[in-house]
């Protein structure tokens, strides 16, 4: 059954067809059940990808660097678990580039980079649904980066090592702070637990994500009139807030007039108060930056050994040729102490409260405390 929805305020629909003006182009049924379906490698298919092709050719010369796919897993029709009739379609799209266009980069929305990878994307996000458990991390009724101190993060990390190890390096997980199809950060947590939450961001492989206005603590703006089929979504994509004159320095126009309504706490922030503030989450996620920039074990090629034996805290090292640098994350309230099994040396960051060498084999952390500790060199 098809539905018609999104056109209209009231959250229902009818049934016609999905979204009304939403079709879906022809790459194929990987198994054809009916006689209209047509097979991947017919002709109805390899049109569209032939005309796929001289669309990216255009673009890619007028000087884009690449392609954002959405929802680049729902391709091929009637595929497999495995997805290899879209991931053989992609593979496809990946030689293309290769040969014509090399430089040129393709980030899928897909959240499976076991799967999306392998179809030749370099770059594949997490999302809020599937099998990754990156809701667990900052959007659930208890998030891992809450100081409550009652979320989970090992179901995340047995997922993420599961990818990790069979994308083979073939390309980048990324590890988005938001997208536009999410809750704002600050929806579920402070200022204090988003600092945190960036410490673990800014410290994993993968190239970062940062939603425009999570680096201020842009809020999810509640109870809004749905835009375009946002519905709970609209929330989470209200207007960048610049700076405290009228409309937050977005525009010039009538508050009424703007497309979708902005923040209206007094409290609400913006860039400049944040710029000036020394101790403000814009400020600490540049510090963030600065130090991942300054230690290629951070970036996004440095290997990742996770070393948690318990929720929390959360400890993993990053490796790149001779350094290494054990990260130490407890987003909790409660102090933890970590057995290590090397000595530990420089701390390069911390945020929070503090850590005290217990000996070289163990240090305690203080509750709501991030740390970076470069080991000794042998």
């Amino acid at each position: 059954m098809q539905w018609l929805r999104g056109i209209g305020q009231r959250d229902g629909a009818v049934a016609v067809n999905y979204f009304s003006t939403q079709p879906a182009l022809n790459y194929g049924y990987l198994n054809p059940n009916d006689e209209w379906q047509q097979s991947v490698d017919s002709e109805g298919p390899a049109a569209t990808k032939e005309e796929l092709k001289k669309i990216m050719r255009f673009w890619l010369k007028a000087g884009c660097d690449g392609f954002r796919v959405d929802m680049a897993d729902s391709l091929v029709k009637n595929d497999d678990e495995n997805s290899s009739g879209t991931v053989a379609l992609w593979q496809e799209f990946r030689k293309f580039l290769d040969k014509e266009f090399p430089e040129a980069v393709m980030v899928s929305e897909w959240g499976q980079p076991d799967k999306s990878l392998k179809g030749g994307f370099h770059m594949d996000f997490l999302l809020h649904f599937g099998p990754s458990h990156y809701n667990d991390l900052f959007r659930c009724d208890e998030p891992y980066f809450s100081s409550r101190g009652k979320g989970k993060v090992s179901d995340f990390i047995e997922t993420y090592i599961k990818n990790y190890e069979q994308s083979e390096r073939r390309g980048l997980i990324c590890i988005p702070s938001g997208n536009h199809d999410m809750d704002r950060l600050a929806r579920r947590l402070t200022v204090e637990e988003i600092k945190i939450a960036f410490a673990f961001l800014l410290s994993m492989p993968g190239a970062p994500f940062i939603y425009y206005g999570d680096e201020i603590g842009l809020n999810y703006v509640e109870n809004i009139t749905s835009v375009e089929g946002g519905f709970g979504r609209t929330g989470s994509r209200s207007p960048m807030q610049w700076n405290k004159g009228l409309n937050a320095g977005f525009s010039s126009a009538p508050e009424e007039k703007l497309y979708i309504p902005l923040d209206k706490n007094l409290d609400r922030p913006d860039v400049v108060t944040q710029i000036e503030n020394s101790n403000s989450l814009y400020n600490e996620i540049k510090h963030l930056i600065s130090i991942r920039m300054s230690h290629k074990p951070l970036q996004s090629n440095g290997q990742i050994e996770f070393i948690t034996k318990s929720e929390y805290p959360l400890v993993y090292k990053r490796n790149y040729e001779n350094e290494t640098i054990l990260v130490i994350i407890n987003p909790s309230r409660e102090s933890q102490i970590i057995e290590t099994d090397v000595s530990c040396g420089e701390i390069i960051y911390s945020y929070g409260g503090s850590i005290k060498f217990i000996d070289e084999k163990a240090v305690n952390i203080d509750g709501c405390t991030a740390v970076f500790i470069k080991f000794k060199e042998d």
